[in-house]
């Protein structure tokens, strides 16, 4: 399963509010379940707060990679979030988080988990693409972006 095909253009989000940690996460929740009818927003929410309790996934350069695995969950999904105003994710460099990108994947899927996370932490580790994601202008430009990214990666 290919990054690309699990980021389509409804779930690049342009401006998000921010707020906190744990308003971003919600946000996410709740929008996911929306567009996911498999999934619960409480349930998703609170694997997501779990696994942050683990070690904050904010990965430095102000990116976040908030991921978690869930039952509910059929393939993996992805949500790209630029926020409006950076919040504190306790990132590793203590830079606060303006780019995050989520990733659901199914319980039972280890290797999957591992290639998608590999892939999104090398794209967003480019400083360049992190560049451009801040300077995009609207969500169908961000989108594009992040997918031209995506692309040079793979």
């Amino acid at each position: 399963m290919s990054l690309e095909a699990i980021l389509p253009p409804e779930r690049t989000l342009f401006d998000v509010p921010g707020g906190s940690k744990k308003r971003v996460l919600e946000f996410f929740s709740t929008f996911i379940a929306q567009n996911t009818p498999s999934l619960d927003s409480q349930e998703v929410f609170a694997r997501l707060i779990a696994r942050e309790r683990l070690g904050s996934t904010g990965i430095g350069n102000g990116v976040a990679i908030p991921h978690a695995r869930s039952p509910h969950c059929k393939e993996p999904v992805a949500a790209f979030l630029r926020l409006a105003e950076p919040v504190d994710f306790d990132a590793i460099d203590g830079e606060p988080v303006d780019l995050v990108f989520v990733l659901l994947v199914p319980e039972e899927a280890d290797a999957a988990h591992l290639a998608l996370l590999a892939e999104v932490a090398g794209i967003m580790n480019d400083a360049e693409t992190r560049s451009r994601l801040r300077g995009s202008h609207s969500q169908r430009d961000l989108h594009e972006r992040l997918i031209e990214a995506i692309r040079r990666q793979g």
